[in-house]
């Protein structure tokens, strides 16, 4: 813990931000008494420490994200991810609860992943969600398999092969619960547009 906080400071003083990933409930305790103005998913596990007067960039007239997840139990993913975007100064916007199991609640929002420059797929169970989201939109769909399903889920392993086996071209999968890492991804491709906008 007091390493964990000995090197957020650190960070803070020379680029006045940092976001920690995975961390325990005593880490998260320690950094909310080290940083109290701390934005924290506790249930992600993860830290972000901005400077008090930063917003959140709105914009979805640049490029932006969309963090798509199909249930309830896959939200500490998305917590995760959506901390990741906001560090990165990405936009972006959740879309909860829309698993194939209930494909109607997908519908309504097709319009708004068809406008995203890239998309968070979070999905557990056979993790069909980001094969239908592919299929719906021209832009990169980052897969996240989630450790959550009844019987032979292996942790995620179920959700993890379904995704590496998308049939549609534009999925790329990270691993297991890597929320922060298919953000990471997404937020480069809307630094890459808006840099060439730029240009």
């Amino acid at each position: 813990m007091e390493q964990v906080v000995s090197i957020a400071k650190r960070l803070v003083a020379e680029s006045s931000r940092v976001l920690a990933t995975r961390a325990t409930d005593a880490q998260v305790q320690a950094m909310r008494q080290a940083f109290p103005g701390a934005i924290v998913s506790g249930s992600g596990g993860t830290i972000l420490v901005i400077p008090s007067d930063e917003a959140p960039v709105t914009d979805l007239s640049k490029a932006h994200v969309l963090v798509v997840c199909a249930g309830t139990s896959d939200l500490p993913v998305v917590e995760e991810a959506m901390l990741t975007l906001r560090s990165m100064s990405v936009p972006a916007v959740r879309i909860t609860d829309v698993g194939i199991a209930g494909l109607h609640r997908l519908l309504p929002h097709v319009e708004a992943l068809q406008r995203a420059s890239a998309i968070v797929c979070v999905a557990g169970m056979e993790a069909a969600l980001p094969s239908v989201v592919g299929g719906l939109v021209a832009c990169p769909v980052f897969g996240v398999p989630t450790s959550v399903g009844y019987g032979t889920h292996f942790g995620g392993v179920t959700a993890l092969l379904g995704m590496l086996n998308s049939c549609a071209s534009n999925v790329s999968t990270v691993n297991i619960d890597n929320g922060f890492g298919a953000a990471y991804c997404a937020a480069l491709v809307c630094h890459q547009i808006e840099r060439r906008l730029k240009e």
